[in-house]
């Protein structure tokens, strides 16, 4: 995923200074045209608190992107927010269709991430299966967008490949079972190429079916059912990624229910500094946040740092669950954001430990 590379990119620099913005924008005119001035706004503070800090000479080139990157941006693409990072060595543009809680311009030795990692955990890359009449299409979705149609040497299936026009019964239900069959090891061999689970928009029948011979049926996410009059592929995408919305909430939970059950078992840890060590020691294996919740700090040592409230000292990180949620994610580990209720007996912020 494109995203993830990205972050692995931005999330590798240690500079003087890394600036990060995040800040909502608008899909159409005429509301789009107050994210020029918001952006105008935010690039203006970034450049005050750089001067004041560091002075001009030391990030002269960073200066100068802070100028410049904002006719870069065209606000007819926007959608729901906007997050740039800028360094002396680094410029970033990313897009996302994931509001933020606030705009902001965070300054720090490291970008901020956790507005990123959110829309990255929140990102889905699937596949969408259309098993119709009209014959059987794969498309790779992100989110609630199509972004291609998958051509290789099973797709697209010819038109009515699956129908039989014997009056057997059983024949036409063997064929269409070896059809089915057919389609799904094509869907697992994609599956095994790219990771991507799939959602199938069919009818209920080919659906059940498809369920009892495939391979892997963990592969497939669920189905909609398919509507002959409108195969658009904004519909089919649109069915998709409700059902996607539907599996990223059934993780979210129980992901909260896997943190409840560890607090029984002694092995999480709440301490915000016990859980940065513990993250960055490869140790986390969930981590819970609070999706309001952020917490500056002064770091007194690689593995140590005070809590301070004043984001405009030197050397302050602006959000350390940022740098702790990259800490898990990039470890193997996962990472949810949750309502600031689902686990407030805790506090903010929870880590379940590997040991």
């Amino acid at each position: 995923m494109k995203i993830k590379n990205k972050l692995e990119k931005l999330a590798a620099e240690k500079n003087n200074a890394c600036v990060s913005i995040s800040l909502n924008t608008h899909r159409t005119h005429p509301e789009n045209a107050q994210d020029v001035i918001l952006l105008k706004n935010l690039l203006k503070e970034a450049e005050d608190r750089l001067i004041a800090e560091f002075g001009g000479r030391p990030v002269a080139s960073l200066l100068e992107k802070i100028t410049t990157v904002s006719s870069e941006i065209d606000i007819n693409h926007n959608l729901d927010s906007l997050h740039i990072f800028l360094s002396n060595d680094t410029k970033e543009i990313i897009k996302s269709v994931w509001s933020v809680n606030q705009n902001e311009v965070q300054i720090s030795e490291t970008f901020a991430l956790r507005q990123v990692i959110k829309a990255y955990n929140r990102s889905e890359e699937y596949l969408i299966l259309l098993l119709s009449q009209i014959g059987v299409h794969l498309y790779s979705a992100l989110n609630e967008s199509i972004v291609s149609e998958v051509r290789n040497d099973d797709f697209p299936f010819s038109d009515n490949t699956h129908s039989s026009k014997s009056k057997d019964t059983k024949h036409a239900d063997n064929k269409l079972r070896e059809f089915i069959n057919k389609v799904d090891k094509a869907i697992q061999k994609v599956h095994h190429e790219t990771e991507m689970h799939c959602v199938v928009i069919c009818t209920e029948d080919n659906h059940n079916l498809l369920m009892q011979v495939a391979d892997q049926p963990n592969v497939y996410l669920g189905y909609a059912t398919v509507d002959y009059n409108n195969i658009a592929t904004n519909h089919i995408a649109g069915q998709g990624w409700e059902i996607i919305r539907i599996f990223q909430q059934k993780l979210r939970d129980e992901a909260v229910i896997e943190i409840k059950e560890a607090v029984a078992k002694g092995n999480v840890l709440t301490d915000l500094q016990a859980i940065y060590q513990a993250s960055i020691d490869g140790r986390g294996d969930l981590l819970a946040v609070n999706k309001d919740f952020e917490q500056p700090v002064l770091m007194t040592s690689d593995r140590t740092f005070e809590l301070v409230t004043d984001i405009s000292k030197p050397k302050v990180i602006d959000d350390i669950t940022s740098n702790i949620a990259w800490e898990v994610l990039s470890k193997k580990g996962h990472v949810v954001f949750i309502e600031k209720d689902q686990l407030k007996e805790l506090g903010n912020i929870i880590l379940k430990t590997r040991y």
